[in-house]
């Protein structure tokens, strides 16, 4: 909604400044409508960098969240994957094992 308000006072603006310009114009017609000409070449090559800016946001945006979506897609994985005990697969095989573990020297831990 709002990009569509940033177009239309554009349109709006660029029309007034226009006739102004064609009626307060101490020019000949020819300059006048070459400068409109430019004048109005400007103003489109603007909108379309504000446009081209507006799109690059939302890119950023969709990015962000679909990385964010992804990681709760991870962590959701990672919740199923415990049991009822909030305990994962490798605790349980810790448990199974008498609570001993050992290192990498081979000394057994408690």
């Amino acid at each position: 909604m709002k990009s569509e308000k940033v177009l239309l006072g554009a349109l709006a603006g660029f029309a007034t400044g226009a006739l102004v310009g064609i009626f307060f114009a101490p020019h000949k017609g020819s300059d006048l409508r070459r400068k409109i000409s430019e004048q109005s070449r400007d103003y489109a090559n603007d909108l379309k960098e504000r446009f081209s800016n507006f799109v690059d946001g939302l890119n950023q945006k969709f990015e962000s969240a679909k990385d964010e979506a992804g990681n709760l897609i991870d962590q959701g994985k990672n919740a199923v994957s415990m049991d009822g005990k909030g305990q994962n697969q490798s605790q349980k095989s810790h448990q199974k094992s008498g609570g001993a573990s050992t290192t990498a020297s081979g000394v057994g831990t408690y």
